[in-house]
């Protein structure tokens, strides 16, 4: 893995707050929303707490395959900075999801509350969501309308951090 890339990835998924989550209902039909996020220090899993009957919940149920993308929309324009990934979401119990408490809502800067075990499960409506990363990209950095140095390409191009191309 290209440690640069990764750490531009990484502070891409540090300073961004809400990553767009794209799921599909049981007859195939898409949906994506924005949730509020926090990832392990290896961007191999991406968190969220979400209410068991949002759509994107109830399409997890249906079908667990999804795809996110972390993207920074305060740079200018032609500056584009996103971070994407795809794996299987699943709802965190027992232990998977005490580990996951200590990862989500990140540190406190970022501005999420303090979740409880209490606050995702029994008869509470919230649960506490895992995609684990098995393709992860980066919006390979380059100056608008400049060749990328790595690459040569003058496009806008996802370089492969993990997982398979695309």
């Amino acid at each position: 893995m290209d440690d640069d890339l990764f750490d531009h990835a990484r502070g891409i998924v540090d300073s961004i707050r809400y990553v767009t989550l794209a799921t599909v209902d049981a007859e195939g039909n898409p949906w994506s929303t924005p949730v509020y996020f926090a990832a392990d220090d290896g961007l191999e899993a991406f968190y969220w707490m979400s209410a068991q009957t949002s759509q994107h919940s109830q399409n997890i149920e249906a079908h667990p395959a999804v795809s996110l993308a972390v993207f920074d929309s305060t740079v200018p324009p032609y500056f584009g900075r996103c971070v994407y990934a795809s794996g299987l979401a699943e709802t965190l119990t027992g232990d998977e999801l005490r580990l996951a408490l200590d990862v989500y809502p990140g540190p406190q800067e970022r501005g999420g509350s303090a979740v409880a075990e209490e606050d995702v499960t029994g008869a509470s409506a919230w649960r506490l969501y895992r995609v684990r990363a098995s393709a992860l990209w980066v919006l390979c950095p380059r100056e608008p309308r400049q060749p990328c140095e790595r690459h040569g390409r003058a496009d806008d191009h996802r370089t492969r951090l993990r997982g398979v191309e695309r």
